[in-house]
């Protein structure tokens, strides 16, 4: 670990030039008295680090230094694929080796992509969890990447939704899948290929079984048509709707896509600025409560069953507001 850390340490200064120790205990997650320990050790080793006091001084490496220590290990050169997934990196155990692969990749290029890819990291970033929802809780998320990489049968307990107790499953899996901040895995349980969420884990075992991959299978295609069925089963209906223009904002953030298709295809605005659209929507037990959140800015044109059952929510919470406490 430490040969590891002392690698990432001198390509931080020939990546970066000066940095304080500070700044090289928080990149390397250790104490400054460390830093202090590997500056010292890279010295001894024919590295020469210099060493500037004063207010604007730090470490850096004598000029026209440079390393080509920069062979990617396995490890690494897989970690690259989550590059622009930090936290998801984090979450399957691969955080440290990502970053060492990447300080290992600037190394390697040119000085003027070298500093491209710099500003890129600088600019832009990818946040890949929802709006105001914590994480799921993921403990057993390691070992079910090492049974995904190794191919081994997974033994586990899986907590059914809605709490109704757990079910023993023996899983091959096939593959992980992250979507809106939540992780899944994607295994086949007998012959059919089903889909897990991995914070119901109760409990994993990797077994020593080996299972064979089906060759046909594509994760991505698998997952693509899967979410297609899945947006399918759950829109049952369509409510027609009416939009203030304040509704027309509120719409695509309260229903994702599908508010996004309707108002793709919503008709002209009126005298008033409201415009009619035509929302996919699930059970009309759903579809009440989704579509009440969009307040006084929309109304229920239809279908008939669906704005009679807003009418009956909204004269119920009426009578509850206003009876006597």
């Amino acid at each position: 670990m430490r040969a590891d850390r002392l690698l990432s340490l001198l390509l931080l200064l020939q990546n970066r030039g000066r940095m304080t120790a500070s700044e090289l205990a928080a990149e390397l997650e250790v104490s400054v008295r460390t830093v202090y320990r590997d500056i010292e050790a890279l010295g001894a080793s024919g590295v020469p680090v210099c060493a500037d006091r004063g207010p604007v001084g730090g470490y850096r490496l004598m000029d026209g230094y440079r390393t080509r220590l920069t062979g990617l290990t396995d490890a690494e050169a897989d970690a690259l694929f989550l590059a622009g997934v930090p936290d998801a990196a984090g979450e399957l155990g691969l955080g440290a080796v990502l970053a060492t692969a990447q300080l290992k990749l600037q190394a390697a290029l040119p000085d003027g992509l070298a500093d491209r890819s710099r500003r890129i990291q600088d600019r832009f970033r990818l946040d890949a969890p929802a709006w105001f929802r914590e994480a799921d809780p993921v403990p057993h998320l390691g070992r079910v990447a090492q049974a995904v990489w190794e191919q081994r049968v997974l033994r586990v307990q899986y907590r059914k939704w809605g709490g109704g107790g757990h079910r023993s499953l023996g899983l091959s899996p096939l593959g992980l899948v992250l979507k809106g901040g939540i992780w899944y895995l994607v295994a086949r349980a007998g012959e059919a290929i089903r889909t897990y969420r991995i914070s119901r884990l109760v409990s994993v075992d990797v077994t020593e079984q080996v299972f064979d991959r089906p060759a046909e299978f594509d994760l991505a295609a698998h997952w693509a048509e899967s979410s297609r069925r899945l947006e399918t089963a759950l829109h049952q209906g369509i409510a027609q709707l009416r939009l203030s223009p304040r509704g027309r904002q509120l719409l695509p953030m309260q229903f994702g896509a599908a508010g996004t298709r309707a108002l793709a295809a919503a008709g002209p605005p009126d005298d008033e600025g409201w415009v009619r659209v035509e929302l996919a929507v699930e059970t009309p037990a759903v579809a009440v409560g989704d579509l009440l959140r969009l307040g006084t800015e929309a109304e229920v044109l239809g279908p008939p069953d669906l704005r009679a059952a807003i009418v009956r929510t909204v004269t119920e919470l009426t009578h509850r507001y206003t009876a006597a406490p």
